[in-house]
């Protein structure tokens, strides 16, 4: 099983599980040939369960059921993130008599690891030591990342009604979710297209007991109302994310020369930005804040999640672009922002379809290979139309698009704007020196990552990497997990 992140960023796109072409009723001996096998017909239930009762239930005792096959891991950050968030939807869903029912699916390193994940789960769980099982589950539903939630539905005789990314369904909607079936869900879709079209600024960042936003000084507040007719940014963000705190200088920088630019330009026009507070204190926003130059909402404000279940939104540091008629532009702003400095504003597409232009033609004049510092092998200029795509530059460690140069050895990328060029020779001498840079960095990467498994706002980590079968990837999803945290 591959441990990757999906930089697939059209979240409406909620994926199915492939079939082998028909679709079966989950029978009995259906649900038996699943998740049983010739010497077990049934499932370990859960650890607090089992004190009370027998340690077993009966595979059979699901028929009728709404199924999630949960396929996970103790030792992965986002796994433990989300096994918190499944805990209160299922736990809810129980309480409420509905007739749900979850699978635990190992891939934990041992039995003591499997154990200890476990404990505080309350759902049942195919045994550890029944590898054939899990791995005939894994191929069945082609699973190529974790955590994955796989909905079966009890009339499962149509091949919509088996639904793949149900992380995604319970990250998005939680309780509203169930019973997965596809009249849900689009029902669910409708609602959220009715919420985006009647979309302003004020019924975006205002609720029944605030109307207004905090200025730098934390004491002053701001009416929500100021903001339109702006170009508005909504960042999400927090002290203790690495990756945050990296981009917020670079963001405070180009929002200046933003500011600036419109200020010299004269006619009206404006850009803001709010953050939007992930700190685990007060003492940290406020510490955070008081760095920015712009507005905030009040710390712990329920607004803070509210927008992030309604964009949806999959990582930290995240930047989404509300447009001068308070609907929204983009969700990409800080991608925009990597890419094209402050040319990106306004971030329409108009804007980001000019850019593009551009760089193809600047790239036009950019030298087919070159040897980088910080790495020996030849570096191949690439397109997405001729080996490039969505990358990691392993340099600025920022996402780049569109062109780079690629080692087509090991899958080495750097946005062209990065490329230090030198001779082979010193290109071997500064790796040396980069590579030693790394190591020490890695310290930093696991206190990073044990920071990640106990924010506050429960984190999704999917990751895709087009250069899967270079040496390189294992590098490049280190960075990938710092740029992308949540």
């Amino acid at each position: 099983m591959k441990v990757e992140m999906n930089l697939d960023n059209d979240s409406n796109n909620l994926v199915q599980a492939p079939t082998n072409g028909n679709s079966e009723k989950l029978s009995p001996s259906t649900l038996s040939s699943l998740l049983g096998s010739k010497d077990r017909d049934y499932l370990l239930c859960s650890t607090a369960a089992a004190a009370e009762t027998d340690q077993q239930v009966k595979i059979s005792d699901l028929e009728g059921k709404v199924i999630g096959i949960y396929f996970s891991a103790n030792w992965y950050p986002p796994c433990r993130n989300f096994n918190r968030v499944l805990i209160g939807v299922y736990e809810q869903l129980k309480s409420n008599g509905s007739n749900f029912e979850i699978v635990f699916v190992s891939s934990d390193e041992d039995l003591d690891a499997f154990n200890n994940y476990r404990e505080n789960m309350p759902w049942l769980s195919i045994p550890f030591s029944d590898l054939e099982t899990k791995k005939a589950l894994n191929r069945k539903y082609d699973v190529e990342s974790i955590p994955c939630l796989v909905i079966l539905q009890p009339d499962n005789t149509k091949d919509d009604d088996t639904y793949y990314d149900g992380v995604e369904l319970i990250y998005r909607y939680g309780v509203d979710a169930f019973p997965f079936t596809k009249e849900k869900l689009d029902e669910l879709r409708r609602e959220e297209k009715r919420k985006h079209d009647s979309q302003t600024v004020t019924n975006l960042l205002t609720n029944p007991e605030r109307d207004y936003l905090l200025d730098q000084t934390i004491t002053r507040k701001v009416p929500v109302d100021s903001l339109k007719g702006k170009t508005v940014g909504l960042y999400l963000s927090a002290q203790w994310c690495m990756p945050c705190v990296e981009f917020t200088p670079k963001l405070i920088s180009i929002y200046q020369k933003i500011k600036q630019a419109l200020q010299e330009k004269g006619g009206g026009e404006d850009f803001e930005i709010v953050f939007v507070s992930n700190d685990r204190d007060q003492s940290s926003f406020e510490s955070y804040f008081g760095t920015m130059p712009w507005l905030a909402l009040p710390f712990r404000d329920p607004t803070a999640r509210t927008l992030a279940k309604y964009f949806d939104v999959q990582w930290i540091p995240c930047l989404i672009i509300i447009g001068p008629d308070g609907k929204t532009v983009t969700k990409q702003g800080r991608n925009l922002i990597n890419l094209y400095q402050e040319n990106a504003y306004p971030f329409t597409d108009a804007k980001v379809e000019s850019l593009e232009k551009e760089l193809e033609e600047a790239a036009k004049s950019l030298p087919r290979s070159e040897y980088h510092a910080g790495h020996r092998h030849l570096l191949t200029l690439v397109s997405e139309g001729s080996g490039g795509g969505p990358f990691i530059c392993c340099d600025c460690e920022e996402q780049g698009s569109g062109w780079a140069y690629q080692c087509l050895e090991c899958g080495y990328e750097v946005h062209p704007r990065c490329i230090r060029a030198v001779t082979p020779q010193s290109s071997i001498e500064d790796r040396i020196q980069l590579d030693f840079s790394r190591q020490l960095s890695d310290v930093s990467h696991e206190r990073f990552s044990a920071d990640m498994a106990t924010s506050p706002i429960p984190a999704r980590n999917q990751a895709n990497e087009a250069s899967s079968k270079f040496p390189y990837k294992k590098k490049k999803e280190r960075i990938v997990r710092q740029v992308f945290c949540f």
